[in-house]
């Protein structure tokens, strides 16, 4: 399975608003720029987020971007599921399957799937920055966030 683009970002985005040693919100530009991708598909993105109330969204001069909740509350499992917006991996009504309700290729898809997502709920967004991946982020809006004068 690969996922989206949406995803990949979604997920950096999280990560990325772990860093708490912060004066200033994070913005979209900012993250955008960090990571080299375009503004305009980060906005989609994190309007979803916010939606979804992972993300907390302040608009306006000193406004940005941060987690609605603690780290451990994100689910890895839950959150690609829902970016990635996965009901079920092949639908036998749609195209029609002339083997449909004689096969047993779906019933697996489906227990497979089921297990995949299982395995990734049992690591949260505190696990995913943990040690290296934490101080690298650190360094990555150490790179981003202006010196107090």
């Amino acid at each position: 399975m690969q996922l989206t683009h949406f995803t990949d970002l979604g997920l950096r985005v999280l990560m990325y608003l772990t860093h708490q040693k912060r004066d200033t919100p994070a913005t979209i530009t900012e993250i955008a720029q960090q990571f080299e991708v375009s503004r305009h598909h980060l906005v989609k993105v994190v309007h979803f987020m916010g939606q979804n109330q992972w993300l907390a969204t302040t608009r306006g001069k000193g406004g940005g971007l941060a987690l609605a909740r603690p780290l451990h509350e994100y689910r890895l499992g839950e959150v690609i599921q829902s970016l990635e917006g996965v009901t079920q991996m092949i639908d036998c009504a749609d195209p029609p399957c002339a083997l449909a309700g004689r096969c047993l290729l779906k019933g697996m898809l489906d227990q497979a799937q089921q297990a995949f997502f299982a395995s990734l709920n049992q690591y949260t967004l505190a696990d995913m920055v943990a040690a290296p991946t934490g101080e690298a982020i650190v360094r990555l809006v150490a790179r981003s966030v202006p010196a107090a004068a």
